[in-house]
């Protein structure tokens, strides 16, 4: 039975609206009529179309991605919730039922109340998932279809949100690391603008009358702000449109691999980059395999979970050697760029018959040194910014000092 969203006008002249059941929408406002409320509007949630598009003219949509009824972190939140209540007992359908009823956001209800109907019309929750790409990735349904095939959707579920809450967790603890650094950056960066555009040009005015010649620090200070005055506007437009275009030639194949590669070979920018994707493929393969997923369906899943491009093509052609009957340690080992630990841990998971606890546990060490590499370069980077930051005010401050100090000496 179809899902229908309404807006209907209550007795005491208020607004409501909700999500109902109905073979029509005439049986919708019937409906709602018995239960003494003027239908206003009625609306089909049953397709993927409605969810994820917004039902205006192509010139009238606003601009940038289609906001999803779930971030990543509601998403998680969803998965925990989902796999508790069907690990309880309950159906899918009571299930589903009772989150849409909790939530406390009109687009998720929506959603929800669609995914309802899709289940009571007899479909899967796979199935019924899928009609939804935009909101749920292939590795959330994957997952999710292999539970119900085997039929330990409720355990599934609880390793799904595992693995989704571990992710948010890594995410935020690098979010975190950075955040202190880019905030010291920005305001050094503003302060020293700030002094070159107008307390130096102050400072310049009160020895323009003098015909001593000013201390070289002092002449090329002199220098700076002027061209940052002249020419600072000039070179913000520049800087965001080498930005711009910089983003847009990535979008080309191979130049971002290119790219890429390059960013992996960085000291130490890159080997956190190959920690944090290699982390996140296991973790993938892992959740798959465990799940049931057929090992060459899991690759290609795990790969596409990969950010980085050259990476992404690694883990492809050591699909392609697997399909071609080599074992995923040995093709994961010619691969250079996989940190070797990943396939260290293959290679034990295939030996000893468990492989998605040893790639799981290879996750779970690649991810804690990513965080502990994280922390460290922020420990780091912390103070050098500010002893940096210093030197530049103090440079500053030197160059405006100096000439008053030679004015001093001149005048005794």
């Amino acid at each position: 039975m179809p899902a229908y969203r309404f807006e209907a006008l209550q007795a005491d002249g208020q607004t409501r609206k909700g999500t109902l059941e109905a073979d029509s929408a005439r049986s919708a406002r019937s409906q709602l009529r018995a239960q003494g409320l003027v239908p206003l509007d009625v609306g089909l949630l049953g397709t993927a179309e409605q969810a994820d598009q917004p039902a205006l003219p192509w010139w009238q949509r606003p601009l940038g991605p289609t906001r999803k009824a779930f971030s990543s972190s509601q998403r998680a939140v969803w998965t925990r919730q989902l796999a508790e209540l069907v690990g309880s007992g309950l159906t899918v359908e009571r299930a589903l039922a009772a989150l849409t009823d909790e939530s406390e956001h009109e687009r998720q209800r929506h959603l929800l109340a669609a995914i309802r109907a899709e289940v009571n019309a007899g479909s899967s929750l796979g199935r019924a998932l899928d009609r939804f790409p935009h909101e749920f990735p292939a590795i959330d349904r994957a997952v999710i279809a292999a539970g119900e095939q085997s039929g330990q959707l409720g355990q599934v579920l609880s390793h799904l949100a595992d693995d989704l809450e571990a992710r948010q967790v890594l995410r935020s603890k690098l979010v975190g690391a950075a955040l202190y650094p880019a905030i010291v950056t920005l305001v050094a960066m503003a302060i020293v603008v700030f002094l070159l555009s107008s307390v130096v040009p102050q400072v310049a005015g009160v020895f323009a009358g003098s015909n001593r010649p000013l201390p070289l620090l002092t002449s090329a200070l002199l220098a700076v702000s002027a061209a940052v005055r002249q020419w600072g506007a000039w070179m913000l437009l520049l800087t965001l449109a080498c930005t711009m275009g910089l983003r847009i030639a990535l979008r080309q194949e191979a130049l971002r691999l290119r790219w890429d590669a390059a960013w992996l070979r960085l000291p130490i920018i890159g080997r956190l980059a190959r920690g944090y994707n290699a982390a996140r493929f296991a973790s993938t393969l892992a959740m798959l395999s465990a799940a049931g997923v057929p090992i060459l369906k899991a690759l290609q899943a795990a790969a596409d979970t990969l950010s980085n491009e050259a990476l992404r093509a690694d883990a492809l052609e050591a699909l392609v050697q697997v399909r071609e009957g080599a074992p995923l340690a040995l093709a994961l080992s010619r691969r250079e760029r996989f940190p070797g630990l990943l396939a260290m841990f293959a290679r034990l998971g295939e030996q000893s018959g468990q492989l998605p606890l040893m790639l799981q546990r290879a996750a779970q060490q690649l991810a804690n040194e990513v965080q502990r590499r994280a922390m460290a370069l922020a420990t780091v980077l912390e103070p050098l910014l500010i002893v940096a930051m210093g030197a530049l005010v103090m440079v500053i401050v030197l160059a405006v000092l100096m000439p008053i100090m030679e004015m001093n000496q001149w005048v005794r």
